[in-house]
């Protein structure tokens, strides 16, 4: 064990396919967590069983059952069934982690994550890199670069955790929460090399009105349509999907005649928008 204490929530709803291999991946790390936190959003598959089984064999891993209201769609639901989790974290722990069920971590991935934000205090994020199967081979789920700290393997300081305010019930939670970060005077890091098996890559099993939610979290982070549009043409070049950039905007112009409730102030949107314009024009020249 570390003198660091961790502790990890894994939302999670009918994974049966993956579960288990996330679990072993889990109880034989170089260094373990302190505290594992299973959130079961009602599962209707044999998911329970496969807690049960763990939480039999390892004092440090709980589950908590619940069921959220929202429909099974990215964003609002996994996080209300983070916080689930972690009504029952422990209040010392250092590490919070907000990782998937469908995910496989290498032998010693906490070890590496321990070992990012030892080297320097001013890291709020760490995370791998994460990898899907093509064929015989894994390879680098490209729909993001590997600087970024994705959403299934989401590893906080506790301090950067509360001066973000949490993790926003929203789509765009796993973008907005990087960018507050940065807004609050924290860093955030990746370790290309420790790759973490996806199992389900992103997306898979999203409902058909989640086409639009990229685009809704673009209004919700307060971006200008400008900007939005070239986030969306950004994406919809790296999924090599045409439709994406139209149900992006679409998305947005959706959220804006609702006239849908921010995520970020007024503050903290200004920064946002700054900060993304300052990292095109670094691409650009």
């Amino acid at each position: 064990r570390t003198c660091l204490k961790i502790t990890i929530i894994i939302p999670v709803y009918n994974e049966q396919a993956h579960l288990e291999h996330m679990l072993k991946a889990l109880v034989v790390q170089t260094i373990k967590p302190t505290q594992v936190i299973i959130v079961d959003d009602n599962s209707t598959d044999n998911t329970p069983s496969i807690i049960k089984k763990f939480v039999d064999s390892f004092a440090w891993i709980t589950t908590v059952n619940t069921k959220t209201r929202s429909k099974h769609s990215p964003g609002a639901k996994v996080i209300e069934a983070f916080y689930k989790g972690y009504e029952k974290c422990n209040p010392d722990s250092e590490l919070i982690g907000k990782f998937d069920a469908d995910i496989v971590l290498p032998t010693n991935y906490l070890e590496k994550m321990v070992a990012i934000f030892a080297s320097d205090k001013l890291i709020g994020m760490a995370a791998g890199n994460l990898y899907i199967k093509k064929r015989d081979t894994w390879v680098f789920e490209d729909i993001s670069e590997k600087t970024k700290v994705r959403g299934p393997i989401k590893l906080y300081k506790k301090e950067c955790f509360d001066a973000i305010g949490g993790l926003k019930k929203s789509i765009g939670w796993d973008t907005v929460d990087v960018l507050l970060a940065a807004f609050h005077g924290w860093k955030t890091k990746t370790d290309p090399l420790a790759h973490v098996k996806h199992l389900k890559p992103t997306g898979n099993d999203y409902t058909s009105g989640a086409k639009y939610s990229q685009g809704e979290a673009f209004y919700k982070m307060r971006y200008t349509k400008t900007l939005a549009r070239i986030a969306a043409l950004k994406l919809a070049v790296t999924k090599k999907d045409p439709l994406f950039y139209l149900y992006c905007m679409r998305g947005y112009s959706i959220s804006k005649k609702k006239q849908q409730a921010f995520i970020v102030t007024q503050q903290e949107g200004e920064f946002i928008r700054n900060f993304r314009w300052k990292a095109i024009k670094k691409k650009i020249l």
